[in-house]
């Protein structure tokens, strides 16, 4: 079972259970702050220093089935090409999560998602299901990472998916926007027509 939910009912559940044995997998420098073991591909041991870190090497977890009462997947899915195994052994390792994965809209803004991200999502509110697609790049990205994020503090919901699950994680793949028709947005016209219209209103 999958539904939407956001961090901060997530932080308030792993607040009001100081006793779990949470995971954070894939969460770079920005782990959170509940989780009492943290898991990267990269060497962050230097950076978890009062935290178990564990580095990741192979695509099987190095944890035993139901090790954990709490994991956490951060923008992390949408890098993974074999998402599908990914989720199997979120599944095997614990009984319930919170994934965030960006929209198709946040996806699109960031300059550093281009070659990072193989998959993109959205949510089924009618089937609770995550639907997964290949990424497709329909705007020329004109925002950094640390800009979006500073945008998610007024548009969250239109720029990030933020899920809860207990026992499976329903997901299905797509072949994602079949329109050929649709043009990619430039950034560059957006910025020219955006001027145009400041300059009209200024005469008017």
């Amino acid at each position: 079972m999958i539904r939407r939910t956001s961090i901060n009912h997530i932080n308030n559940i792993l607040k009001n259970n100081p006793n779990w044995k949470i995971l954070d997998i894939g969460c770079g420098y920005t782990a959170n702050k509940y989780a009492t073991e943290i898991a990267d591909a990269k060497d962050l041991s230097f950076f978890y220093k009062n935290k178990k870190f564990i580095k990741i090497n192979q695509k099987i977890l190095p944890f035993k089935d139901k090790e954990f009462d709490f994991v956490i997947a951060s923008h992390v899915i949408e890098h993974v090409a074999d998402f599908e195994f990914f989720i199997k052994e979120l599944e095997r390792i614990s009984n319930k999560g919170y994934i965030e994965l960006p929209t198709r809209l946040g996806d699109n803004l960031v300059f550093e998602n281009i070659k990072d991200h193989i998959w993109w999502f959205i949510y089924n509110d009618e089937t609770n299901e995550i639907v997964a697609s290949h990424k497709n790049q329909l705007i020329e990205p004109f925002l950094n990472v640390s800009t979006a994020k500073k945008l998610e503090q007024a548009f969250r919901e239109s720029l990030v998916i933020e899920l809860k699950w207990e026992k499976t994680i329903e997901y299905r793949i797509s072949d994602g926007i079949k329109n050929s028709n649709f043009q990619k947005i430039s950034f560059l016209k957006l910025i020219k027509k955006y001027f145009s219209k400041r300059i009209r209103m200024l005469f008017n």
